[in-house]
C-alpha cells in the first residue's frame, strides 16, 4: 500500500492553484503593497500566505461543523466573500487605497490579502470536500501536502513580485493598481453571483 497518493495530491494542488491563483495575486499584491520598504512588503508576503494557510487548515479541520453550528451556507459565505472583495476593488479604482491612513495602518496581509482573496469561499469548499473524501492516511496525507505546497508557492509569487516593483517604478504601481480593481471587482462580482445563484438552486 501506497504511503502517498500522487494522485489526490496532484488533483488537490491543481484544484487550488487554479482557485487561488498564485498569477493573479502579484498585481493585487503589488497595488496593495506599494509605498511600503521592502522588509515591510516581504513580512506581508509571508503573513499573507501564512494566514491563508491557517484559515484553510482551520476549515479543513472543522469546516463543515462551523458552518453547520453557524447555520451558515455556502453561497452565503460567497456572497460575503464578495462584497468584501468589491469594497477593496472599489478602493483600489478610486485610489483612496493609496492614502496614508490606509497603507499605513491597516495589515492588507491580513485583510484582504490573506482572507477572502487566497483562502475565499472556493479554495474553502474545496478543501472541505477534499478532507471529507480522503480516506486513510495515504490520502490525507497527500490532501495536506497539497495545501501546504499552494501555500508554499503563493508565498514565493508575492515575494517574486517585489522585483517587479523594483523594475516598474511608481508609475507601473498605479497602473498594475487601477487594473487589479478592475479585474478584483470582477472576481467580486462573480463570487456575488455564484453565491445568489446557490441560493435560487437550494430553493428550487
Amino acid at each position: 500500500m501506497s504511503l502517498f497518493d500522487v494522485t489526490r495530491f496532484g488533483s488537490l494542488f491543481v484544484t487550488l492553484f487554479v482557485i487561488m491563483d498564485p498569477p493573479g495575486t502579484i498585481p493585487i499584491f503589488l497595488a496593495l503593497t506599494s509605498g511600503r520598504a521592502g522588509k515591510v512588503q516581504r513580512r506581508m508576503a509571508w503573513q499573507a500566505a501564512a494566514v491563508a494557510l491557517g484559515v484553510i487548515t482551520c476549515f479543513g479541520l472543522f469546516g463543515q461543523q462551523i458552518l453547520d453550528y453557524l447555520h451558515v451556507s455556502i453561497p452565503a459565505l460567497q456572497v460575503s466573500g464578495g462584497i468584501l472583495l468589491l469594497l477593496i476593488a472599489l478602493d483600489l479604482l478610486t485610489g483612496k487605497i493609496e492614502e496614508p491612513t490606509q497603507t499605513k495602518d491597516v495589515n492588507v496581509a491580513l485583510v484582504p490579502l490573506g482572507t477572502p482573496l487566497l483562502a475565499g469561499p472556493g479554495a474553502i469548499v474545496a478543501v472541505i470536500l477534499a478532507v471529507q473524501g480522503a480516506n486513510g492516511a495515504s490520502e490525507q496525507l497527500a490532501v495536506w501536502t497539497a495545501i501546504l505546497a499552494m501555500h508554499v508557492v503563493l508565498w514565493f509569487t508575492m515575494r517574486f513580485s517585489l522585483i517587479i516593483i523594483r523594475i516598474i517604478k511608481e508609475g507601473g504601481v498605479v497602473l498594475i493598481t487601477r487594473i487589479s480593481g478592475l479585474l478584483l471587482s470582477a472576481i467580486a462580482i462573480q463570487l456575488i453571483a455564484s453565491g445568489v445563484y446557490g441560493f435560487i438552486k437550494n430553493y428550487h
